[in-house]
Order: structure tokens, then C-alpha cells, then sequence
């Protein structure tokens, strides 16, 4: 409960199962089910087969669409005759489900995993343009010349980038930022550099995702020199950059008051205030050199492959 509260994730019955396809009862009971149909077959040494299948990060389905997905995914790989379950964990931020399944079937056969990795890799691609969910490319090896060209994201660091970030906007301190990290479930290493761990004990460096320590040091520094400015300050210089023409006004009055903030915000451009918070943006949101590249799809880049491969098309016939 103390988990779940601080993380505001589901720990406990954090499982539920939303399907049996052949099988019924409690862990025990279906152990026992898998057990006696396994015997059919002297020969298989792994008789059971798990899948995990996760969303993106802020992408949901109902339980309907998670049972159809669990359907197709047992059709795919003929194991639809079989005794499975299907499982919806909710301990997790990303949506996800556990497929458990008895490779041998009642015919005594046993499932065939030949090309699983490829096999599940073009399942997913699937089932992202069924449910119009993240299109994102298959594991590097599984892709073609040209598709390794197509730029990748990878969304663990996507994650964690965004994480400092976000962060980095509401404190003031190191250990006001560090303390919010493991807050959102980061371990943080601190030496020469900074890396962080997350809750599945992957290790990444802040440099990695354009976040260096120093870079870091340099953003809280900037935030303090912005806390320590005048309140009076900071109210003119939000009015300003907010303005508003006010309704009611000529148009003479309109020409007047645009040319008086006109004049207000280039003065507030040279305020050191101002280039505080310039210099604050532009290293929060500017495209750091050296960063991971982006693993969706970017269309530009998918209809270029397209009109390559019509060119080749054309060239052949």
C-alpha cells in the first residue's frame, strides 16, 4: 500500500486475468491442467510459453481490445487450441499483459518457435496500425538496408530525458532535483558524471540523453540566480511577454498601446532577467550534439523510403 501510494501505481492485486482459452481456476489449478496435458509429449523439454506485450508510455486499451490482441497473438503463433492465460499487470506506468501458454496442445503437437523474435516483432507492427497505437521499427536485425537508415528513439531514454527535465523546472537544488528523481523510481549515481538506474536496473548516463552533470549544475545555478530576482521584476516581465491588446480601445488607442509594448519588450530583452530565462530555454529545450536518435517513425523519412523503392520498382521493370 506504501508503494502504491508513493508511486501512484497498482501494487496490490496488481494482476488480474482477463482471459482462459482451455483452463480455468486458481495458479495451483491451472498448473495442475498445463501438467496433465504436457504428458502428451515426452519429447519437449520448455512446455511453457510466455509473452509480454507493453504499450508506450501514456498509451491505453480496454480489456476488450487486450483480450483481441491476446486472440491474435495466439492465432499468429498457433497456439489458439492450447490452454493460455491471459494476465493484466497494473504495477507499472505502461500498460501491459502476460500471455502464458502450454506449447504442447491436446493433439500431443508442440508449438513451434522457429523465428519467434522475428515472427513477434512483425505481430506487434500489426497490431500498432490495427489499434492505431505508436509505430515504432523492429529490432535493428530484423530490418532492411534502407529501413536502417530510418532514424530511432529509444523510448527508455526518451523517458528519462524527459523525467530531468520536467524536473529540472521545479527545483531549485541538487538535492531538491535528486530527491524528486528517486521519487519517480531513479536510483542517482553521482561522481564525475551523473547516471541513473531505473526500476529495471538499466543504467544511463545523463550525457547519453543530452543531460550532463554540468549541464545540470549550469541549469540550477540559472534557477537560482532567477529565484534571487525582485518579485516585482518577474510580475512586469510575465505582463509583458502576456500582453494582450485590452477590448474597447480605437484604433489610434490600439497603434498607440502596441507601439508602447513594443518598445517595453525590446527593453526587457536587454534586462538581465530576461537573458537569464533565454539562456535557461535554450539549454532545457535546445537539441543537444551526440544524442540517441528517434526509433518512430517519422513520415518524411517513410515516404522518402517509399519513393525510393518505386524508383528501384520503375528501374527493374
Amino acid at each position: 500500500m506504501e508503494l502504491s501510494i508513493n508511486e501512484n501505481l497498482q501494487h496490490k492485486d496488481r494482476a488480474e486475468v482477463i482471459y482462459y482459452n482451455n483452463c480455468f481456476g486458481t495458479a495451483s489449478e491451472l498448473a495442475s491442467q498445463f501438467n496433465e496435458v504436457r504428458k502428451l509429449s515426452s519429447r519437449v523439454e520448455k512446455p511453457v510459453l510466455h509473452i509480454s506485450l507493453r504499450l508506450a508510455p501514456g498509451e491505453t486499451l480496454s480489456k476488450d481490445q487486450l483480450i483481441e490482441i491476446a486472440q491474435a497473438c495466439a492465432a499468429e503463433f498457433k497456439f489458439d487450441k492450447n490452454q493460455y492465460v491471459c494476465a493484466l499487470h497494473k504495477d507499472t506506468r505502461d500498460q501491459h499483459i502476460h500471455i502464458v501458454a502450454n506449447r504442447v496442445g491436446y493433439d500431443g503437437k508442440a508449438v513451434n518457435l522457429t523465428n519467434n523474435y522475428r515472427r513477434m516483432a512483425n505481430f506487434c507492427r500489426q497490431m500498432e496500425k490495427k489499434y492505431n497505437l505508436r509505430e515504432v521499427l523492429n529490432p535493428r536485425k530484423f530490418l532492411s538496408k534502407e529501413q536502417r537508415l530510418i532514424p530511432r528513439q529509444d523510448m527508455r531514454k526518451e523517458r528519462l530525458k524527459n523525467d530531468i527535465r520536467n524536473t529540472l523546472q521545479r527545483v531549485t537544488s541538487y538535492q531538491e532535483f535528486e530527491k524528486k528523481m528517486k521519487a519517480l523510481g531513479y536510483s542517482v549515481l553521482k561522481g564525475r558524471g551523473i547516471s541513473f538506474i531505473d526500476d529495471k536496473k538499466v543504467k544511463i548516463k545523463g550525457s547519453e540523453v543530452g543531460f550532463s552533470l554540468s549541464k545540470i549544475e549550469r541549469i540550477l545555478d540559472l534557477l537560482q540566480k532567477i529565484e534571487m530576482v525582485p518579485q516585482e521584476e518577474k510580475m512586469r516581465a510575465k505582463m509583458i511577454q502576456e500582453y494582450q491588446p485590452r477590448p474597447g480601445l480605437t484604433i489610434s488607442q490600439k497603434l498607440i498601446e502596441k507601439t508602447y509594448m513594443t518598445a517595453q519588450f525590446e527593453q526587457l530583452q536587454h534586462s538581465p532577467f530576461f537573458k537569464l530565462q533565454d539562456e535557461l530555454f535554450k539549454i532545457l529545450f535546445d537539441p543537444q550534439e551526440g544524442e540517441y536518435q528517434s526509433q518512430s517513425l517519422d513520415p518524411h523519412w517513410l515516404m522518402e523510403l517509399k519513393r525510393k523503392k518505386k524508383k528501384q520498382q520503375r528501374h527493374h521493370l
